[in-house]
């Protein structure tokens, strides 16, 4: 993964606190990149099987990047903050921030990790927030930290899970937030080996354009589903649509696709997070309230539209759910709309039977439904087969299998990836989204109404 460099860096000594999504890869790249890295992770689980090399997220190439590091004893963990820091010249804070009750987002996990190290950390050393926090986070931070030798910047990470390593690697933007020159020079030379643009700006710039790209994408997925509605009860078909319209080049190809609701652990808290910013900063973003609230509608309407096709209700039914991570390629639940609509079903009265090729049982053991160790064992005796993960091998598989396994014949595919002509020739009835399946609340109405 090593990316070719002869140019001689700023012997820079990294800390990487918190050892998840964002901060794993980032402290096993940058030792790749020849760095010494201290990273430091609280569990004590997670520390034990990450020391021999371990590594339990579903990420490609990162187990591999981790052991390389173990190896050349350039990536070394530990159990404390402050010993990750004591020695290191930067230290990037890579640990949650979980959304709070009011939607804002939760910073203790930062400010903890801040107020640990503080005292100890070198004159000179930079603390950067990795994470995704919101603006007004690096005026919190320094008067914590309350020492004019220790520098405070921002430095948001744009690390898709599921190919993380990947844009680690291969990013298409690198965005510093500093306010003094020295802070900007030394992230800008640690950052120059990849080769792409490095834009430097102020700390709350930073801080909040993070905020503004998931904010953005979540807007853009909303309006996508509601087209896909429109396009159901019009007899229209999205997917052709998006196809049109994404060939326009202000608005391109990517996150035009519909399915049952966005989810994941960045879009949902970030969106949340910033119309919270936006309220207490007496700029309420209507729009952003309605993308949230839509999202929400999005998962009672895959329920609501399964019940019709069960006679009307979904109470008493056995139906099999494939897929509950959030997308395919990592096996990452937090705020998944698979979970959110196997909520909403088991709420309803179905008997939920599930299957993720990435999630193991002990992941969703108290979720009140039950797990399958295939996915045609999911199928047994269902009624109904409801797809919520786009992973690959759905579509590669034998829907003549399914039928056989099924008591019923409804398959609801949310993510529009099975075959329509092999699904329904095998004798199963196929409902996509975004394509004339008429919404039976706005049935409803329009009969009322006539």
């Amino acid at each position: 993964m090593r990316l070719p460099d002869d140019r001689l860096r700023r012997p820079e000594r990294l800390a990487v606190i918190g050892a998840g999504y964002i901060g794993l890869p980032t402290a096993a790249g940058f030792a790749d990149l020849g760095y010494e890295v201290v990273c430091a992770d609280t569990n004590p689980t997670k520390l034990a099987r990450l020391l021999a090399g371990q590594v339990d997220l579903h990420e490609p190439d990162l187990q591999d990047l981790v052991q390389h590091g173990l190896r050349t004893r350039r990536l070394s963990f530990c159990s404390s903050p402050a010993a990750a820091a004591r020695e290191a010249s930067i230290v990037f804070i890579c640990v949650p921030t979980p959304q709070a009750d009011d939607g804002s987002a939760d910073l203790s996990y930062v400010e903890q990790v801040v107020a640990e190290i503080c005292p100890l950390v070198r004159p000179g050393t930079i603390i950067v927030t990795r994470s995704t926090v919101p603006v007004g986070t690096a005026e919190r931070l320094n008067a914590i930290i309350g020492r004019r030798d220790v520098h405070v910047a921002s430095n948001p990470e744009f690390l898709r899970e599921g190919s993380a390593v990947r844009d680690f690697f291969h990013p298409d933007r690198i965005l510093i937030g500093a306010s003094e020159l020295i802070v900007r020079r030394r992230l800008g030379e640690l950052y120059d080996v990849f080769g792409v643009p490095v834009i430097v700006t102020d700390i709350p710039t930073a801080e909040l354009t993070k905020h503004a790209a998931n904010a953005f994408l979540a807007t853009r997925l909303s309006f996508v589903n509601a087209m896909a509605n429109i396009c159901e009860a019009a007899g229209a078909d999205v997917h052709e649509m998006m196809k049109v319209v994404g060939l326009d080049p202000r608005i391109g190809p990517k996150f035009l696709a519909a399915g049952p609701g966005w989810g994941g652990s960045c879009l949902p808290k970030d969106t949340r997070a910033l119309a919270y910013v936006a309220r207490q900063l007496g700029e309420p973003f209507e729009q952003l309230e309605s993308t949230v609230r839509s999202n929400e509608e999005q998962f009672d309407r895959v329920v609501r539209r399964l019940a019709e096709h069960l006679e009307g209700s979904v109470q008493g039914r056995r139906v099999a759910v494939w897929g509950l991570a959030f997308k395919a390629g990592t096996n990452d639940l937090r705020d998944s709309p698979s979970l959110a609509v196997c909520q909403r079903l088991v709420a309803a009265g179905a008997d939920v039977c599930a299957f993720d090729p990435a999630v193991n049982q002990t992941a969703v053991a108290d979720l009140g439904f039950t797990y399958a160790e295939t996915s045609i064992g999911a199928c047994f005796g269902a009624e109904a087969l409801v797809v919520l993960t786009e992973w690959p091998e759905f579509a590669e598989t034998d829907p003549s299998l399914v039928a056989a396994a099924m008591s019923g014949d409804v398959v609801f595919d949310t993510r529009n990836v099975l075959d329509i002509n092999e699904w329904t020739s095998a004798g199963l009835r196929l409902v996509t989204v975004g394509r004339s399946s008429p919404d039976p609340m706005n049935n409803s109405a329009k009969a009322n109404a006539a």
